[in-house]
């Protein structure tokens, strides 16, 4: 049999002489290879043919548990490395930068975002974006299949960037980390499409429940944000991944909730009308952190590297004046929950955080945007609750209690996803009385952004502007 006429030709009588090889025989390492992969398929073998026993559910709700496990195992790793950098760079954990120099609190976030630059600025633009609009996207456009280059990108950059105080969260990152792992799970047992996507959905939740010991709220999340439908057979892979990833959370980091709530309720239903006000006052401002975020998007058309850093100095600058900014800034919600900081620091750091968070997750360094959110929402919600404590001290609950609304508020306007933030308001304060004004306090924050600013989710607004439709058809 004759090879390639076009081959041949250039070939010719080279090929008689021994001068021009065949392609197969110039690659030296091809037997290896070949060995190799036989090897690795003759060890997966008696696992897929196990696993082939099972119908369908049951076969995905095993590769689920196994992903909820890996997950867990994976963002155990990523919160002790952001420990263990923190305490490298500058000594304090990554919520310590208030005991820092002031002179610190300026060069910080400009290193770190600078550096990032750096190691970030030869990417392809999809490759620089990470987090949960990454994950979205691998859905939209590359059948859920997700690579683990990226994965490693978003493991050191949100560890760097997180470490060096620069305005962010860590869960958008752990939802892209435990994405990335159930989906290569899945696609070494060679799953379809559509059970690629449900493993996304199940490494997203397990992510989620893993970092704020919410596991209720994680299911929800990957439902409402990530896939956006809801589905009998999607719902049972989802829940035994997150059950699997929130017993290895809690074998290491114990089972208290990511914030330290004290006990709280609603004193009086005369506060139903302002707790209205309230949830209309908090979208106004999620309705302004989305355009903020997408103001800062805008500037795409410089290298990154010069985006990157330009948005570490702002940081900086703000930090000078409200080191809270810098971040995670969990023990700043944990001292506004317990009351600890006046009306004027609660201004302030408010202020500073929407500056610096917009600004950091709107150029595209790789911090998450669901840490942020809380943290704004909680000090929008203490100052609502001093104002209203001021103003009617006997009708009034107490601060935390309004702490509580203004994080479950800005979370649902900002992401659309109520009831994921109901779900996290209700594990997070293990108190059902919580849960009447949260209902009021959300359909008010969610009309404001979605009727008012007419903005979507910022993850959607996100994906828009890239020309992706989502979710996809």
């Amino acid at each position: 049999m004759r090879g390639h006429p076009a081959r041949e030709r250039h070939c010719g009588g080279a090929r008689r002489i021994g001068l021009c090889r065949p392609k197969r025989e110039s690659r030296r390492g091809d037997g290896k290879l070949s060995a190799r992969f036989e090897a690795w398929r003759a060890f997966w073998a008696p696992v897929h043919g196990w696993l082939g026993r099972f119908d369908a559910l049951p076969r995905l709700t095993l590769l689920a548990a196994a992903a909820g496990f890996v997950v867990g195992i994976v963002i155990v790793l990523f919160r002790a490395a952001l420990a263990l950098a923190a305490e490298l760079l500058h000594g304090h954990g990554p919520d310590g930068f208030e005991e820092l120099p002031p002179a610190l609190h300026l060069l910080l976030p400009i290193v770190g975002a600078f550096a990032l630059g750096i190691a970030f600025n030869r990417l392809p633009a999809d490759e620089q974006r990470l987090g949960v609009v990454h994950v979205m996207e691998r859905l939209a456009r590359h059948r859920a299949r997700m690579s683990w280059r990226d994965a490693w990108r978003q493991f050191y950059g949100a560890v760097i960037g997180l470490a060096a105080g620069l305005s962010g969260g860590r869960e958008g990152p752990a939802v892209h980390l435990g994405a990335a792992a159930s989906s290569l799970l899945g696609s070494t047992f060679r799953q379809s499409t559509s059970n690629l996507r449900t493993l996304v959905a199940c490494g997203s939740a397990a992510a989620i429940a893993a970092s704020f010991n919410t596991p209720l709220a994680g299911v929800v999340f990957a439902m409402e944000v990530v896939l956006m439908e809801y589905t009998i057979v999607g719902f049972v892979p989802v829940i035994v991944a997150t059950v699997a990833s929130t017993v290895v959370s809690r074998s290491v980091f114990g089972a208290d909730a990511a914030f330290d709530v004290p006990e709280t309720s609603l004193r009086s239903l005369l506060e139903v009308p302002y707790i209205a006000l309230a949830g209309v006052a908090v979208g106004v401002l999620g309705g302004l952190f989305i355009r903020a975020v997408k103001m800062f998007a805008g500037l795409q058309r410089l290298p990154f590297w010069i985006r990157a850093t330009a948005a570490g100095a702002l940081t900086g600058c703000v930090a000078l004046v409200a080191p809270a900014a810098l971040g995670i800034g969990y023990d700043t919600v944990n001292e506004a929950l317990h009351g600890n900081l006046a009306w004027t620091a609660l201004l302030v750091i408010l202020v500073a955080k929407t500056i610096a968070a917009s600004a950091c997750v709107g150029v595209g360094l790789p911090v998450g945007m669901i840490g942020p959110t809380l943290m704004i929402g909680a000090l929008a919600g203490g100052l609502l609750g001093e104002i209203g404590n001021a103003a009617a001290p006997e009708h009034a609950s107490e601060p935390a209690l309004y702490v509580m609304l203004g994080m479950a508020a800005m979370m649902a306007a900002v992401l659309q996803a109520p009831l994921a933030a109901l779900a996290a308001v209700l594990e997070l304060t293990a108190n059902p009385n919580v849960i009447l004004p949260a209902m009021l306090v959300v359909v008010g924050a969610m009309l404001v952004v979605s009727e008012v600013f007419k903005q979507r989710s910022v993850f959607l607004e996100t994906l828009e502007r890239l020309g992706i439709r989502y979710p996809p058809e």
